[in-house]
C-alpha cells in the first residue's frame, strides 16, 4: 500500500489539527515508507502537520507567519494552496489525515478557489485540490469518518484516490 509513497521523489502531508491516535499512528507506519532522497512538503499548522515535521525535520515548511501568503484566515488556504502546487509540480504524492467527514458538495477541482470556498476543512479542501490536480493521494480515515464517492477503499483505513477517467482512442 505505501509503494506510492516510497517511490515518491516528494511527499505532502496534511491533516487535521486534532488528529486521533489512530491517525497519528498512521502518520508514524506511512513515514516510515518515505525515501531517504524524498523532499517533504508540510504546512505550519498544530496537530498532523506537527507531528510530520517532528518526523522529517528537514521537511520544506510552508508557514503562514513568514507573511509570504498575506494575513487572516484566507492566508492559511493559500499556504495550503502552496503546498499542493508544490507538490504536484515535483510530480510527488499527497498523503491526508482528516478527522471529520467531508464536507457536502466538496468534490476534486483543479481550481483552489472551488475546493477552498469557506466549507470548513482545510484538510478536505487540500485534498480535494490535491486529487482535481492529478496527484496520487494516500488517505488515512479514522473509524467512523466515512470516505466521499471520490475515494476507493485501500484497507486498514486507508484510501486512494480515484483514477482520473481516460479517454480511450480507437485509432
Amino acid at each position: 500500500m505505501f509503494s506510492l509513497v516510497s517511490s515518491a521523489v516528494c511527499v505532502g502531508f496534511s491533516g487535521s489539527r486534532s488528529p486521533s491516535a489512530a491517525s497519528l499512528s498512521a502518520l508514524s507506519s506511512v513515514a516510515g515508507a518515505v525515501s531517504s532522497g524524498a523532499v517533504v512538503v508540510v504546512g505550519c499548522a498544530a496537530g498532523v502537520d506537527l507531528s510530520a515535521r517532528g518526523l522529517f525535520p528537514s521537511a520544506v515548511v510552508l508557514s503562514v507567519a513568514s507573511g509570504a501568503f498575506g494575513s487572516g484566515r484566507s492566508a492559511f488556504a493559500r499556504r495550503s494552496v502552496a503546498c499542493v502546487s508544490r507538490v504536484a509540480s515535483a510530480g510527488g504524492v499527497w498523503v491526508s489525515f482528516p478527522s471529520s467527514p467531508c464536507p457536502p458538495g466538496l468534490v476534486p477541482s483543479s481550481v483552489s478557489s472551488r475546493c477552498f470556498s469557506g466549507l470548513g476543512s482545510g484538510s478536505w479542501a487540500s485534498l480535494a485540490f490535491a486529487v482535481g490536480c492529478g496527484l496520487p493521494c494516500l488517505v488515512f480515515l479514522p473509524p467512523g469518518v466515512p470516505a466521499p464517492s471520490w475515494l476507493v477503499p485501500s484497507g486498514g483505513g486507508w484510501f486512494s484516490s480515484v483514477p482520473a477517467p481516460v479517454q480511450l482512442s480507437l485509432f
